[in-house]
């Protein structure tokens, strides 16, 4: 029985996972279906660089995720980010799931600057690693890019590319897949954000999503969401507390049934300095 179902295991993993060679960590996004595309928090490491260029000092992040309930398609995520004002924002990156006869990691190194008053970029260098079993180690480099806008206030647009070059695996015909994102965000208030976005994998079909994020009241998210294709429902919490942030999503894929994924996240923010008013 055990034998049985780890085979199950590494024949999902390999569909779910290595498929597309990328991770959804980050239980914020993922309480929004993954429209993640124009938001700003450490977890822009793995939805669009362009991101980390706002964030307001150095951050940290844990993600924990058992995809299915099943035990070796679990995944684990770390991030951390230091912004230095006008020389942009540096983060790094790693990210495990699997089991130990099957299993895919991922080193990726950011950087994300402010290029004007309504635009932000970022760049990202990831080494992906697949181990299994019955044929060895096998890597790869590849590279993300993108950036966010902000044309008028309030309305954000972002696009994000994964391996624009077309990468695969060392020693193996297994082209890694490139991915193109483009979606937008709306704050319709203080309380209130909307986001859409979609996907195009060069080897599948298009996938849309779309997301909503509620401040209940102070420190408290509601968020919700939807993704087409396949069909994928989210619902998710959040809650802030001074510098930590812990956040909780629920996902329910239309054949697979369902799972939950867990975030916290630090932030140091800096102190302002008090001006002769403030005394």
């Amino acid at each position: 029985m055990k034998r049985i179902f780890l085979f199950l295991s590494i024949l999902l993993l390999n569909h779910f996972l290595f498929a597309q060679y990328q991770f959804e960590s980050g239980a914020r996004q993922s309480g929004m279906s993954g429209s993640g595309v124009v938001i700003s928090d450490i977890w822009s490491s793995y939805h669009n660089q362009a991101g980390l260029a706002d964030l307001e000092g150095f951050s940290a992040g844990l993600f924990y995720s058992n995809m299915f309930n099943m035990p070796d398609l679990r995944e684990t995520s770390f991030a951390v980010a230091l912004p230095a004002d006008k020389y942009g924002s540096a983060g790094l990156n790693y990210s495990y799931s699997g089991n130990p006869a099957s299993n895919f990691s991922k080193f990726g190194f950011a950087y994300a600057k402010r290029l004007g008053k309504r635009i932000t970029a970022g760049i990202q260098i990831d080494y992906l690693r697949l181990t299994q079993l019955s044929y060895g180690n096998s890597g790869a480099a590849v590279g993300e890019i993108g950036f966010i806008s902000e044309p008028i206030k309030n309305l954000y647009i972002g696009a994000h590319v994964f391996n624009p070059w077309r990468a695969k695996l060392n020693g193996t015909e297994d082209y890694i897949s490139s991915v193109l994102r483009v979606g937008a965000g709306y704050n319709f208030s203080e309380k209130v954000l909307v986001t859409a976005e979609t996907e195009k994998d060069i080897d599948k079909p298009i996938v849309f999503r779309a997301g909503t994020e509620y401040n209940m009241i102070a420190g408290l998210y509601l968020r919700g969401g939807v993704a087409l294709n396949p069909v994928k429902y989210s619902f998710g919490l959040g809650y802030n507390y001074k510098n930590i942030t812990a956040d909780v999503a629920y996902i329910s894929h239309n054949i697979l049934g369902y799972y939950f994924q867990f975030g916290l996240g630090y932030t140091m923010v800096k102190k302002k300095e008090k001006t002769s008013e403030d005394k």
